[in-house]
């Protein structure tokens, strides 16, 4: 076996080997064979997703905590493990602060400050206070100082007070409760929270008020339990006030439950109600294909498991459907009152002619009776005479109403093809559409109500939000060379491989022709390059199929991470310039904004 020891004959070797084995060339497979060639052992893999993730999740309460996430955050983009490992010792170091009991040292100190102790003013304690305070650089070096002072003056207390010392006791981990990123829904910051019967007495009120309020507030009854269980809490002074209370929590939870699981329940039927709406609904309109393939979506999402995307997606597909079947129904209405007053309009003309020739038939008798009775050659002419005055006068009438029918048949033909033409108008370039009637995917209206709602989001709880803008290679190409028929079905294929592809949560729009965008809500920019180049593989591996051929689709792509307080669309204008940059590199490619 050859010895290979140069990097660039390894790579050589690789690249032949790959070529020999028919396998792809996949970043996983070129390192498989290079490895093997050249005998070294793979490293470890950074975990460089799973790090970021976490660091997505970094509360940012505090200057520390923000501090601490941006030293993460460099860590993780150098790969060094050396580097996570230093922010986490510093982190841990300097939080110790965070576990000291301030409150009770706090209040201990003010309580000391009004108690008499031997040979220690007033006056003498303050200003032991300002030195201390003037000379205490970091938290850890206050609360140790204060400590001492407290030690100092508990030993001047009348009668050897040792009940005093032991009341500071050393400070002791307590566990806060989670402060994420503020937001309307969070909950406020209160240092009483922090380590102490009064604080746990405060959350547990906290969260009869806000949350299970929240849940029975439907149920006047227990609402108001709720009210007067949280005002006891807080006004229990001693254990014993807070036990006597455990019962009546018992009794809530109980009752509370079973509403819990009546909402569900009721929640569930609720879903049932709108597929049964939705599978009538199909039944009366079978014969357009668009609207028969939007109720099967809506069918679709409102499948459980719900998510608030996945209401927003059925609530926009919703307002499609009722839009277009109000349309669909008034061009019915319209085109129905023509047709009925063409039959009325026909009716009358029939009854009017038929009175006419019954008049005609009438005086045609009279005619006849005249004509045998006439004795001379003036009476025959006299009687001929009206005969013919008679017949024009039948034949303008006939004549008329075959021009009015006639012309109430034009324009009831005109209203079908109205309605014909409203039809295909609704199903292809209405506005008040969200979605794409070809691909099923948002179409630019439904994208910036999904932009406006991501935005939203993205402003009340945090995160990130980046976007992808792509542009499919060579589509005019396809176009030419297979029709416009295949090019549609290209676009169909692309946006369905898409949608097996992207997370649930991500949102795939057509932004115009052969340019898409998609939203990737709480996902960092790198993680976003890493989806879509995820999509271009299974590009490869699923491949279009037209008339027995295979057509390899390939898209360009810029990815953009919006910024704080940035326009929405100005992160989509920076991710263009970042697509036409990977056009220009080659095609095929995902470039970062």
């Amino acid at each position: 076996m050859d010895e290979f020891t140069q990097p660039s004959e390894i790579a050589r070797e690789t690249l032949r080997r790959l070529a020999l084995s028919k396998k792809l060339p996949t970043p996983d497979n070129y390192r498989t064979l290079y490895l093997e060639i050249s005998g070294a052992q793979e490293a470890d893999p950074f975990p460089a997703r799973e790090l970021k993730l976490l660091h997505a999740a970094l509360p940012r309460t505090t200057q520390e905590h923000i501090r601490f996430a941006r030293q993460f955050e460099i860590a993780i983009a150098n790969g060094s493990w050396a580097a996570v490992r230093a922010a986490l010792t510093d982190f841990l170091s300097k939080s110790d602060a965070e576990t000291m009991d301030w409150p009770g040292l706090v209040g201990h100190l003010l309580q000391q400050l009004d108690t008499y102790h031997t040979g220690i003013t007033l006056a003498q304690k303050k200003e032991s206070l300002d030195q201390v305070l003037a000379s205490s650089s970091t938290p850890e070096r206050l609360f140790s100082r204060l400590q001492s002072i407290l030690r100092s003056w508990s030993k001047n207390s009348p009668g050897n007070s040792k009940e005093l010392v032991a009341s500071t006791p050393p400070p002791e981990p307590v566990t806060a409760p989670p402060e994420p990123a503020a937001n309307a829904k969070n909950l406020p910051a209160n240092p009483a929270w922090h380590g102490s019967a009064e604080g746990l007495q405060e959350l547990i009120a906290y969260l009869l008020d806000n949350t299970l309020a929240l849940v029975l507030r439907d149920n006047p009854e227990l609402a108001r339990e709720t009210g007067e269980i949280s005002v006891s809490v807080r006004a229990a002074k001693s254990a014993e006030e807070l036990t006597g209370l455990i019962e009546r929590l018992k009794k809530l939870c109980y009752r509370a439950q079973f509403i819990a699981e009546d909402q569900a329940e009721l929640n569930t039927a609720l879903l049932h109600l709108l597929q049964l709406i939705m599978e009538n609904i199909s039944e009366l309109v079978v014969d357009d294909q668009w609207l028969a393939g939007q109720i099967k979506t809506v069918r679709d999402l409102a499948s459980p498991p719900l998510d608030l995307r996945r209401l927003d997606d059925v609530e926009r597909r919703m307002k499609d459907v009722i839009v277009k079947q109000s349309s669909l129904k008034k061009n019915l209405n319209e085109a129905k009152d023509r047709l009925k007053l063409m039959l009325a309009t026909f009716v009358d003309r029939l009854a009017d002619f038929s009175e006419t020739t019954s008049e005609y038939h009438s005086k045609i008798e009279n005619y006849s009776e005249k004509i045998s009775q006439a004795g001379d050659i003036s009476e025959l002419t006299d009687v001929l005479d009206e005969v013919m005055r008679e017949t024009r006068v039948v034949q303008l009438n006939a004549a008329r109403s075959r021009d009015e029918l006639s012309a109430m048949r034009s324009r009831v033909n005109e209203a079908e093809q109205e309605v014909s033409r409203l039809q295909n108008e609704l199903s292809t370039t209405s506005e008040l559409m969200r979605h794409d009637p070809l691909t099923g995917a948002l179409n630019r209206k439904g994208m910036d109500e999904a932009l406006e709602k991501e935005v939203g989001r993205l402003q009340r709880h945090g995160g990130t939000l980046s976007l992808a803008l792509l542009d499919i290679d060579n589509f005019k190409k396809i176009n030419d060379a297979r029709g416009h028929s295949a090019g549609d079905a290209a676009l169909v294929h692309l946006v369905k491989v898409f949608q097996e592809t992207i997370r649930p949560q991500d949102t795939v729009s057509r932004y115009g022709g052969e340019e898409f965008v998609v939203l990737l809500p709480n996902t960092p920019i790198d993680d976003a390059i890493t989806a879509m180049t995820r999509v271009q593989r299974e590009l490869t591996r699923k491949f279009f199929m037209h008339k027995n051929d295979k057509i390899l689709i390939t898209f360009s792509c810029g990815v953009a991470e919006t910024k704080d307080g940035e326009d929405p669309h100005e992160a989509l204008k920076r991710a263009d310039v970042a697509m036409y940059r990977a056009k220009r590199a080659g095609k095929n490619r995902v470039v970062p904004a």
